[in-house]
């Protein structure tokens, strides 16, 4: 590996030790060392990360004082549990023994709401900051959203919602999913969404399975400047879900959208105005007061996500409202440095599960600020004049957005004033190491990258950033307090510098509660279990470095094995990104021969900028650049330009969905694509039919 692209050498970015002290993770661990929790060893966060998997019970007990949790139970005010891990010393594959459900259990005897924690702030501060496309649209105050949520929750009830009800949001990313959400959870009823540019297909794969007894849905929505109706396809969702008591339309692009040919449907605003207080000397304080809470047991659920479904149907991930509330806290409280007042945004659908995380924002009397629309067009810089008018300080989105930055050239700092951004997050796929670099030269050199990674499957993460530390590029800073992360080769032992299957060996709060419909558990254990007993193995192929750092190098189940050397695929992307006349790629490996041969080679298919041609001397720098920065297996036999890529609704590229295609196999669910017309792209493509 060439010194100058490795992954690890140079730090992009340091605090300085009185920026260390101010950080909340900095101060919870001191306060831990000065109660005597800690042993005396434990002086950094790395330190700390280690004490926490080996010490669980106390860690998560600690999490939860630090995070102020208000809940029921048998023991005192500050520990009102009966234990705080129960049968999870190890990790076990949840199952079913005569009718009950066996694995690990979180905070026993525990009663809590997960919304009461999300609107324990009552003041005139911003909660909810609405932007889409035609910039910014509406600000909502901690004192009104609790008042729209009373008067949700007042309609959800009418409806006959009740506890273990679902209730599901296809909504663009509005403040009413959110305010519909916490009026759910509120209830104690499972909230389940997905976005607006699901087709009618895969809105059905997801509600169809869980029932839901409310569907709320917006009228239409603005997206790269074209309005897009979703009404048609409403009526064919509200046919297809027998159980419907009500759908509430948000009037989103229309004043009054038409509701003909969809029953009883209301418009959402009508809905709560009609649950409004009227009487005379009753105000907003008056009806916050009447929001009621239910607790309920640590482990209720209180959402539904689903698996990206391109193998098949969605999965159905249940997860609990306690475990999502602790893991959230820690998450951004500890790992991003979260406080009362910071304005945190992230470029998000409803349909994906940095949704959840960044409405969970609210437990630390955050502003969240909520966009809606396409983040480059019709103005590339319309984020980045978002959070120059919004003073953001924690700005999330993808890898993908970041690298199409630096392919166009758009330098952020040139085009808006960030002096308030602290953070830049990147989740979704591997972060490549120059967008380090993009960030510390064209957004600012104070600003830390922090590159996260977890998913659906825990609703929260496996790797995250640290404010304590060094940023090194290329790596993810720090495994996730109190989770028990590992990177093994496939004889089950732990290696660090060398890649292999991320795993994780003890329980941890957000593990899913249960999948839906799998009464004995055979699919969850099938999905996480079935490799190494007793071991979650997420799907990711991974390295621990030097620095005790991580660096994902793609999913597992995609990586590449010509020859027998296994390479995850974004060891191959991040060199091909480097090319300016190519926009982005996707590789994959072909079986050559009958079926069930063992000859196979890399296929990389690359989008070229418009304007460009791939030349057999572009070929030939790609191939080059490649060799020199990875090595000569890494190299694809065959380059084949391609006019587009498929994706999930999520922005994710599909390697998979590719993989089957150029084998003349069905891919099983194109609706869970953004664009399955782009799989036609790579259906008999001549290049790939000679030996």
């Amino acid at each position: 590996m060439n010194v100058s692209e490795g992954p690890v050498w140079r730090p992009v970015w340091e605090p300085s030790a009185s920026e260390r002290e101010q950080t909340r993770l900095w101060q919870f661990l001191m306060d831990l060392r000065a109660r005597g929790v800690t042993p005396a060893d434990v002086e950094d966060s790395h330190a700390l990360q280690r004490w926490s998997v080996t010490e669980p019970e106390r860690f998560w007990a600690e999490i939860w004082r630090a995070a102020h949790i208000m809940a029921d139970g048998p023991g005192p005010a500050d520990a009102p549990w009966t234990s705080v891990l129960q049968g999870g010393e190890f990790m076990r594959p949840p199952h079913v023994v005569d009718g009950t459900w066996q694995g690990p259990r979180w905070f026993t005897d525990t009663r809590l709401n997960f919304a009461e924690h999300l609107l324990r702030r009552r003041d005139e501060g911003t909660a909810l900051v609405a932007w889409n496309e035609h910039g910014a649209q509406r600000r909502i105050s901690y004192a009104e959203l609790r008042v729209q949520v009373a008067r949700c929750a007042a309609a959800l009830r009418a409806a006959g919602v009740g506890v273990g009800d679902r209730v599901a949001g296809w909504l663009p990313n509005l403040p009413e999913a959110v305010v519909v959400m916490l009026a759910t959870a509120s209830l104690g009823a499972i909230w389940s969404s997905c976005s607006p540019d699901f087709g009618t297909k895969g809105v059905l794969d997801r509600f169809g399975q869980i029932a839901p007894k409310v569907l709320v849905a917006a009228d239409a929505y603005w997206y790269a400047g074209k309005r897009v109706d979703c009404l048609a396809r409403l009526r064919e969702i509200v046919a297809a879900l027998p159980d419907l008591a009500a759908t509430w339309v948000v009037p989103y692009v229309e004043a009054t959208p038409a509701l003909d040919g969809l029953p009883g449907a209301q418009r959402f605003d009508v809905v709560l105005a009609a649950h409004a207080h009227t009487g005379s000397g009753v105000g907003a304080g008056a009806e916050a007061h009447e929001l009621q809470f239910t607790r309920l047991p640590f482990d209720h659920p209180l959402y539904v996500l689903y698996s990206s479904g391109t193998t098949g149907m969605p999965k159905c991930l249940v997860h609990g409202a306690g475990g999502t509330l602790l893991q959230h806290w820690k998450e951004l409280a500890l790992h991003t440095d979260i406080r009362e007042g910071d304005v945190l945004f992230y470029f998000t659908t409803c349909g994906w599960m940095m949704w959840n995380w960044l409405v969970s924002g609210l437990a630390l009397g955050a502003t969240l600020v909520l966009y809606d629309g396409a983040p480059l067009a019709p103005d590339p810089a319309i984020l980045w004049r978002m959070a120059e008018a919004e003073r953001v300080q924690v700005f999330g989105t993808s890898a993908k957005y970041l690298a199409m930055l630096e392919k166009e050239g758009l330098r952020p700092r040139e085009v808006a004033d960030v002096s308030a951004l602290r953070a830049v997050l990147s989740t979704g796929s591997p972060l490549a190491p120059s967008s380090y670099d993009f960030v510390r030269e064209a957004i600012g050199p104070r600003v830390r990258v922090s590159s996260i990674s977890g998913g659906t499957d825990i609703v929260s993460c496996f790797a995250l950033g640290d404010p304590t530390a060094a940023v090194h590029r290329g790596e993810l800073q720090m495994r996730g307090l109190g989770m028990a992360v590992e990177v093994w080769n496939e004889h089950g032992q732990p290696v660090v510098n060398e890649p292999g299957e991320l795993v994780c060996t003890r329980p941890f709060p957000s593990m899913p509660v249960a999948f839906w419909n799998d009464p004995t558990g055979a699919v969850y254990r099938a999905a996480y279990f079935e490799h190494w007993p007793g071991v979650w193995r997420h799907g990711d192929w991974a390295e621990l470095t030097e620095h005790d750092g991580l660096i994902i190098h793609g999913r597992s189940d995609a990586t590449l094995n010509p020859g027998g050397v296994r390479i995850g695929t974004a060891e191959i992307y991040r060199q091909v990104e480097q090319i300016p006349e190519v926009l982005e790629s996707l590789v994959v490996e072909q079986t050559l021969g009958a079926v069930g041969g063992t000859d196979s080679r890399i296929v990389l298919f690359v989008r070229m900028r418009e304007g460009e041609v791939l030349s057999d001397a572009l070929r030939d720098v790609i191939r080059r650049r490649i060799r020199e920065f990875t090595s000569p297996h890494h190299v694809p036999r065959v380059i084949v330009a391609v006019r587009d890529i498929p994706r999930t609704i999520s922005g994710k590229i599909t390697e998979l969905a590719v993989r089957e295609v150029i084998h003349g196999r069905p891919v099983k669910n194109v609706d869970a694509l953004a664009n399955p017309e782009a799989l036609a792209l790579f259906r008999d493509l001549p290049e790939l039919q000679a030996s």
